[in-house]
């Protein structure tokens, strides 16, 4: 069963490369035109480094269907970057959207306390009238090479389901270019998750050559969810991100990992 309950384990050699939590409200646009200084300062003991990057928006589309429709320019977006002095945590604020963002990430526990300060500091400041989305995404990357499995098939690491065609006892997957499974799912109490799985390249393989198997699970819940929902919503959505990771692996892979379990 993918999605059934499974012990709670931690990994010594976990594939993990990145966890990033999202929450979208509706747009403030004072965050766009003014220095959030009084946030910077609440969170700046955690969040020393500062910067600010300006990304392009879409054009916007005026009079569509209509005899004369225009296309306006709009603005560039400021997005804000808070990284930790170890460069290894980051928050990321603009008008639309606030982000913690981890590459060494230890257990849930632990990213919802790094998360907790940052989070309130935000809604202090800035007063959201509620949250549009709140998104938790596991990226891994499991590399045969660091687990010592190299004369394994992904096909003895990882369960059909998220093979596609690798997945065929007759295919040789040496010999298989790029395959990759992207499914969107609909879950229990308006959760969705979006799964990309398939050998890849990370960063194009330009620092390391060796394909990985990326295991990319994005799960959400949409809806106008006021401030006080938002813990109860992400302790939901870590709790289906543990279900699917352990849902896709199999026992050969889960034990070369270095199985800790962890206390309920």
């Amino acid at each position: 069963m993918l999605f059934s309950e499974y012990q709670r384990y931690q990994y010594a050699r976990s594939p993990l490369i990145e966890v990033i939590c999202q929450l979208r409200f509706p747009t403030i646009l004072t965050i766009n035109s003014e220095e959030p200084a009084d946030f910077q300062e609440a969170i700046r003991q955690d969040f020393p480094r500062y910067a600010v990057r300006k990304e392009q928006a879409p054009p916007k589309i005026v009079g569509a269907g209509g005899p004369n429709p225009k296309v306006e320019p709009q603005p560039p977006i400021a997005n804000h970057n808070f990284v930790s002095t170890d460069g290894l945590w980051k928050i990321n604020l603009t008008k639309d959207f606030i982000a913690l963002s981890t590459l060494r990430y230890t257990n849930w526990e632990d990213f919802a306390l790094r998360l907790d300060k940052p989070l309130a500091q935000f809604i202090q400041v800035y007063q959201p009238a509620f949250f549009q989305r709140v998104g938790l995404r596991y990226l891994n990357a499991i590399s045969k090479k660091r687990l010592g499995l190299t004369d394994l098939l992904w096909d003895d690491l990882i369960r059909s389901p998220y093979l596609g065609i690798l997945g065929e006892p007759d295919v040789d997957e040496t010999k298989v270019g790029r395959s990759s499974l992207d499914t969107e799912i609909a879950l229990e109490e308006g959760v969705r998750l979006k799964i990309h799985a398939g050998p890849g390249l990370i960063n194009g393989g330009k620092q390391d050559p060796e394909p990985k198997f990326i295991l990319d699970g994005d799960l959400s819940r949409t809806g106008n969810l006021t401030a006080d929902k938002v813990p109860g919503t992400l302790e939901e959505l870590h709790h289906y991100a543990e279900r699917f990771f352990h849902g896709a692996i199999m026992p050969e892979l889960h034990e070369a990992m270095g199985p800790t379990p962890m206390a309920e």
